[in-house]
């Protein structure tokens, strides 16, 4: 047997040990960026192997914690992709305006900076009054840190040209309070935003919505998962309701790709119609 071969076996016994325990099933994630990720815990936690990281994570609930906290994917920013809320503004926008209320699914929302961003756009288009945002992600404890609504001061300053280059339209300053080295946001964009956990790769579809954003995601997905994720989104996207999904993934040879039109293809919007 090679060191691959039982480096392989020992990540399936720690993958399915955690899912048996906590039922936190990372099973299905892409195996490269898993392993990298895996390996860069075991480091962290002064060990040598993977199995002995399985002893540890099963044992300590501490080093549990630690370890779905380092495993999940935490990469989010105020207006990422300025060109996709751009286009959101000018395309989704005039859609919403439509619907006397507006559900909004936000999975995967880590930090939740994007989301403050998506409540922003509502708020400058005059919409937000009648949504409500579903923001959920896997890692309770980043959903602590996306509820409280507190972020480093510099990171505001920095995301200020982003805002702006996704049409932004006020100043990006009024929509937080610096305190110290801290920006808190204002208490009216975060009180149509409920945060929860929600798992992806094992729970289902709670409601039915008019946007889901499920952005940057997929990609950390093998494609058995990915699957399950796509028919997970479409089983909860209303008719004609929209999809936006990141630049790095697609609807193409998926099996609802039939099921949607592209609205926005080169932003990965899409509009379900069937």
């Amino acid at each position: 047997m090679t060191i691959t071969e039982l480096e392989t076996i020992e990540i399936q016994l720690l993958l399915e040990g955690v899912y048996r325990y906590s039922g936190f099933d990372f099973r299905n994630y892409a195996s490269n960026s898993l392993r990298r990720r895996i390996w860069n815990i075991v480091r962290s936690q002064g060990l040598t192997s993977i199995s002995g990281l399985q002893e540890k994570v099963l044992h300590d609930s501490a080093c549990l914690e630690r370890f779905l906290h380092d495993l999940c994917v935490n990469v989010s920013g105020m207006f990422r992709d300025p060109s996709f809320f751009l286009t959101f503004r000018d395309q989704v926008i005039p859609l919403l305006r439509t619907y006397p209320f507006i559900r909004i699914w936000h999975a995967g929302c880590a930090t939740g900076e994007e989301v403050y961003s998506l409540a922003i756009l509502l708020q400058e288009a005059g919409l937000y009054p009648r949504c409500r945002i579903y923001a959920t992600d896997i890692n309770e404890q980043t959903l602590r840190q996306a509820k409280a609504g507190i972020f480093p001061l510099a990171l505001m300053q920095a995301s200020t040209q982003q805002y702006l280059q996704g049409g932004g339209q006020w100043s990006f300053s009024e929509y937080y309070t610096a305190a110290y080295d801290n920006a808190i946001f204002c208490a009216s964009l975060k009180k149509n935003i409920v945060f929860a956990q929600h798992n992806l790769a094992t729970d289902s579809c709670f409601n039915e919505f008019n946007v889901i954003l499920c952005r940057n995601v997929l990609i950390y997905f093998n494609p058995l998962l990915q699957a399950r994720v796509h028919h997970l989104l479409y089983e909860s996207l209303c008719k004609f309701g929209i999809l936006g999904l990141g630049r790095q993934e697609s609807l193409k040879l998926t099996l609802h790709e039939k099921d949607y039109k592209d609205l926005a293809s080169h932003e990965k919007l899409y509009q379900r119609v069937s």
